[in-house]
């Protein structure tokens, strides 16, 4: 059985308030994009994952997609699987590449073993394992609260848009980001503010996480600039960082928008 895992952008990203459990309450909409990873899983004689495509750091015992797989383990009757995994989602960049294949785990072995979790369940499952996780098991956009659990189905199509992502070689953590940040309550309503045209967003949707990041790593910013520089409707880095995007009208992202040494992808 396959699956396709997606990206997420964040459009907007406000820090709100500190939780006695330690963790952030925030507010921010989740973007899917059609770009993806692939989870396959084999039955086989004994629990193995195999890597391949863009390169992960740390062992690979610790990959979320093994992590999703003990967790149902010490629930379900989970058989011992050969798991493949192929990166085309760059990992540390914002983009959820690791929540999002954890989230396809979690799908694949409840329809391969057909498991029959309920939804609320799988929801519950997928936070263990990270915050955005429960996003990741629909693909649609969402306003979401909360540490990112409390999800809110949106109406938002960028289908008429081109984005450019760009992925700095910047590993930035997310924990020295969120301890930069001084949480306070947000001005704005993020869902009112997407509705907006896309053009109106620039001086008006915000992330958070830039200003402390952005002085620690001024090529970011230099990015951003650049990203408008060249004609982007909007641009902002997603999540913690370290991934930038642009949005673009549709087909009009020029040639070499930034450094060609940096690695680049546009979301036709």
């Amino acid at each position: 059985m396959i699956g396709f895992p997606h990206a997420k952008i964040n459009l907007g990203l406000s820090v709100v308030s500190k939780r006695t459990d330690g963790f952030h309450n925030l507010e921010t909409v989740f973007y899917p994009l059609h770009l993806r990873d692939i989870v396959e899983i084999i039955p086989g004689p004994s629990p193995s994952l195999i890597l391949s495509g863009l390169p992960l750091a740390g062992n690979p015992n610790d990959n979320l997609v093994i992590q999703a797989f003990n967790l149902l383990k010490e629930h379900y009757p989970v058989g011992p699987l050969e798991i493949h995994l192929y990166k085309s989602i760059p990992s540390g960049g914002g983009l959820g590449g690791g929540s999002s294949d954890a989230a396809c785990m979690l799908k694949l072995l409840n329809g391969f073993y057909k498991l029959e979790i309920p939804d609320i369940k799988m929801a519950s499952f997928a936070l263990k394992l990270g915050s955005d996780c429960p996003f990741f098991l629909q693909s649609s956009p969402c306003y979401a609260r909360g540490r990112g659990e409390i999800l809110e189905p949106i109406v938002l199509d960028l289908s008429g848009y081109s984005i450019l992502l760009v992925y700095p070689e910047v590993q930035i953590s997310t924990a020295w980001a969120f301890s930069q940040i001084h949480p306070e309550p947000a001005t704005v309503d993020i869902r009112e503010l997407v509705s907006d045209p896309v053009e109106d967003w620039k001086n008006q949707l915000r992330n958070d996480f830039e200003i402390p990041v952005f002085r620690q790593y001024p090529l970011l910013q230099k990015i951003k600039i650049k990203l408008y520089a060249r004609g982007a409707l909007y641009a902002s880095m997603t999540g913690s960082g370290s991934s930038l995007y642009g949005i673009f009208r549709k087909g009009q992202i020029p040639a070499a928008v930034i450094d060609p040494s940096l690695r680049q992808t546009i979301i036709p």
